[in-house]
């Protein structure tokens, strides 16, 4: 019986014919390989198509990915031994598997061997390593481009960088996240929103001096130690600036060992689920670093119209254009004079709002990035007509 991928927006499926069932593997919690997942899991389902998501159960709990319609399997990180075997059983019957990251498509590739089940992998992130670790990651990204049917590249240079690696088909592929939603805020009066900024700056010890926010995991990477070296210069001002990181993860005792033994303006407050009420309360918001050609923090501060201060890293300069102030990589007192320098400068401040609100209205929508996957998922599935 044949199956179909391309269906009403209401899922209904063509009589005679059984829907396409897409298996979508996730590796971990990576803010912006779940987010999209958890878009692309909506679109599809919205479209009839059969989704399974196989992702460990901390990601399945912070994205709810059942609440999309899709099924969720969970499957152990890459570390653990039984996530292969996991992994083949979620994809026994599946008409593609769609692997997001390198360590879940090399599972997937290890997962679908003697099968023959396309496999679509999606490049989120630039992968840095040195030594011995460089070249494991180099024969990781050649196994799995040559095995898959097709790679989607977040930013053009990782397009190229599959090309390199071998692919036979890499795309520039759309990768649109949800448009951040505040609670509450739709139906509320006038006066509510400046009420709940304010409860959100007083819970955060802000409320009259300014806030600046980061959001991300507290990994090696990600420029922290970079911007907490940039706090020290503004140490001295008053009002003093509040730094304020929302993420977890391995550096998170590191850091805050830092900011106590050198009395740096900075509150840690762990992973948050209200990053766009955190946002909405900030004067900015900062990208110290990191290796993703599309940060998601960058993608929801300008949809907030929230000024951004970015380290100019990997795809994140064709990602906000002239819409954020662009500091070199790893350079704290460019990135310190950027922030003060925006801080004390209400038209600059308002001037990046709306270049931020026209940016962020040129990037590609949730439903234009499923017709894209859907595409592709169509070439590997639907049988070939007879000539």
């Amino acid at each position: 019986m044949s199956h179909v991928s391309s269906h009403s927006p209401h899922g209904q499926t063509p009589h005679g014919q059984t829907p396409l069932h897409t298996v979508q593997v996730v590796g971990g919690a990576s803010a912006g390989s779940c987010a999209h997942v958890r878009s692309l899991a909506a679109g599809l389902a919205a479209r009839g198509v059969r989704v399974t998501v196989c992702a460990p159960e901390e990601a399945a709990r912070a994205y709810d990915f059942t609440g999309t319609g899709a099924r969720h399997v969970h499957v152990p990180r890459s570390g653990d031994p039984a996530s292969v075997a996991a992994l083949r059983v979620a994809c026994a019957d599946a008409d593609l598997v769609h692997a997001h990251g390198l360590h879940a498509a090399f599972r997937a590739v290890l997962a679908l061997t003697g099968r023959p089940t396309p496999l679509v992998v999606t490049w989120h992130n630039h992968t840095h390593a040195a030594g011995a670790r460089a070249r494991v990651l180099r024969i990781l990204e050649r196994r799995v481009a040559k095995a898959a049917a097709v790679v989607l590249g977040a930013s053009s240079d990782l397009v190229d960088r599959a090309r390199r690696r071998g692919a036979r088909d890499a795309r520039l592929a759309a990768v649109a996240l949800p448009v951040p939603r505040r609670a509450g805020l739709p139906d509320a009066p006038d006066e509510e929103p400046d009420r709940l900024l304010h409860k959100a700056r007083a819970e955060l010890g802000a409320v009259d001096r300014p806030l600046v926010l980061a959001v991300g995991a507290l990994e090696r990477g990600r420029g922290y130690d970079v911007l907490l070296d940039a706090t020290r210069a503004w140490r001295h001002l008053d009002p003093l600036p509040l730094l304020v990181i929302a993420g977890e993860g391995p550096e998170r005792a590191a850091l805050q060992r830092r900011i106590e033994a050198e009395l740096l303006p900075v509150r840690l407050v762990g992973r948050r689920d209200d990053v766009p009420d955190l946002l909405a309360a900030a004067d900015l918001a900062v990208l110290p670093g990191g290796s993703e050609p599309r940060p998601v923090l960058a993608q929801e501060a300008l949809h907030a119209r929230v000024p951004l201060v970015a380290a100019a890293t990997g795809g994140v300069s064709d990602l906000v254009g002239d819409a954020a102030e662009l500091v070199p990589h790893e350079d704290p007192p460019a990135l310190a004079t950027a922030v003060l320098r925006l801080l004390a400068d209400p038209a600059r401040r308002a001037e990046l709002k709306n270049r931020g609100t026209a940016q962020a209205a040129s990037w590609p929508t949730e439903d234009e990035t499923v017709t894209q996957v859907l595409s592709v998922y169509d070439e590997l599935t639907q049988p070939v007509p007879y000539s």
